[in-house]
């Protein structure tokens, strides 16, 4: 992948402002599309779309898991999670917390938000009683599962827009 330099993801940056300012206005900043979006097939063309499928990520992240604290420390753990229970493996709270690079205090925190929301569950290690494992609920499981197929219809739609 080809590398930009600050100047240029500058640029961008600002092109992305100028298209939220004239979207947040509605067509009143007097700009045409062709001061904003790059030309097609060009790198920055690309990272531009890049950068759009991303923001929709995120925003489908956010509605699906009805505003959820889903970004983050809290999302690694909940892929991490998903990912344990694909390979039929465990992980304990200590192993959420080091994964999500957070203290073990706030990804104590976090777990208890997750179970809060119904996505996870935790119980006590029956082969060392001093630590927790924590486990996707079904209704997490299928949360997620529900997500990763929104995201993959997004991607096969934007692959095919591009086409």
């Amino acid at each position: 992948m080809q590398q930009f330099s600050n100047v240029e993801i500058a640029e961008i940056r600002s092109r992305i402002d100028q298209i939220h300012e004239l979207l947040a206005n509605r067509g009143d900043a007097g700009l045409a599309a062709e001061d904003i979006v790059p030309e097609v097939g060009t790198p920055r063309a690309q990272l531009v779309n890049q950068l759009a499928f991303s923001i929709q990520i995120r925003r489908m992240r956010k509605s699906h898991f009805a505003g959820g604290q889903m970004s983050g420390p809290t999302w690694d753990m909940m892929l991490d999670l998903m990912l344990a229970e694909s390979h039929g493996r465990t992980l304990s709270a200590s192993d959420l917390a080091t994964g999500a690079g957070v203290p073990l205090s706030s990804g104590l925190r976090m777990i208890a938000s997750l179970e809060a929301m119904g996505l996870a569950t935790r119980s006590i290690d029956e082969r060392d009683r001093r630590r927790s494992i924590v486990r996707l609920t079904e209704a997490g499981t299928e949360q997620m599962a529900s997500y990763f197929e929104k995201i993959g219809a997004a991607l096969r739609n934007s692959r095919n827009l591009a086409a």
